[in-house]
């Protein structure tokens, strides 16, 4: 895991990435990260004097418990309603580092209609293809996720996977780091936009069998083991950053 300044630095560039992509409906959604060595988590803050996801700075971000209380932060913020979001994922899953709630409206469109996520893109997306063969979870309830009863429900409907969608809200992305976290929510929402726009010119095929069991057979490759930021994410951090 990084220090915590490059923590602060990764959650906030993670937070304007998703709010620039039009991720979510600013000012709400947030990032977070599990800080080594302890039960704390670095969160991005809301309240009166809260930032635009867009334009989240490291000075923006909270510290809370995995109670979600907050336990260090500057005066106006506090910890977002959703909080259990964040903390029941670190609590269920060991090997959670990181995790995102957003709303992007092309997917809360999708568990709007009650419509799948159709394996359709090949080779143009290996990573947005993933999504359809892993079949992500609806969590089936459009309130907030604000006890501890939701979050728990929210975590477990998460599973052992990388992500679900929230009907009617938006979706919870988890990742072993930061980075991973922030291209499961983009390449899971690029799924969805494929499909939205294939739609609209007429049926949404999906790939061959043939197509769809080698893709299975490949399947994502994630070394074990530290390893530098891949060209995605290096290539959202210029586009962000100039």
């Amino acid at each position: 895991m990084p220090d915590l300044n490059e923590l602060r630095r990764q959650v906030a560039l993670s937070c304007r990435m998703l709010g620039r992509l039009n991720l979510t409906r600013e000012p709400a959604g947030h990032v977070s990260a599990r800080i080594p060595e302890g039960d704390l988590v670095l969160i991005k803050g809301r309240g009166p004097d809260e930032a635009p996801l867009s334009y989240t700075r490291p000075e923006d971000l909270i510290v809370v418990d995995m109670a979600g209380k907050m336990v260090e932060g500057r005066d106006g913020l506090a910890a977002p309603n959703e909080v259990f979001i964040h903390t029941w994922l670190y609590r269920l899953r060991a090997d959670v580092n990181s995790v995102i709630h957003v709303h992007p409206p092309t997917i809360v469109a999708f568990t709007i209609a009650g419509r799948d996520l159709v394996p359709c893109v090949g080779a143009y997306s290996p990573a947005a293809l993933s999504f359809a063969l892993e079949e992500v979870p609806t969590f089936d309830s459009g309130v907030l996720i604000n006890s501890e009863e939701r979050g728990e429900a929210l975590a477990k409907t998460v599973g052992e996977g990388r992500a679900c969608l929230m009907r009617g809200h938006g979706i919870a992305a988890a990742g072993s780091t930061v980075e991973e976290a922030t291209l499961t929510t983009i390449n899971l929402n690029e799924l969805a936009e494929i499909n939205y726009k294939a739609a609209l010119l007429g049926e949404v095929r999906p790939l061959p069998d043939a197509d769809l069991a080698e893709f299975r057979r490949s399947g994502p490759r994630r070394p074990a083991g530290p390893r530098p930021p891949s060209s995605e994410w290096r290539y959202y951090e210029k586009l962000i950053e100039g």
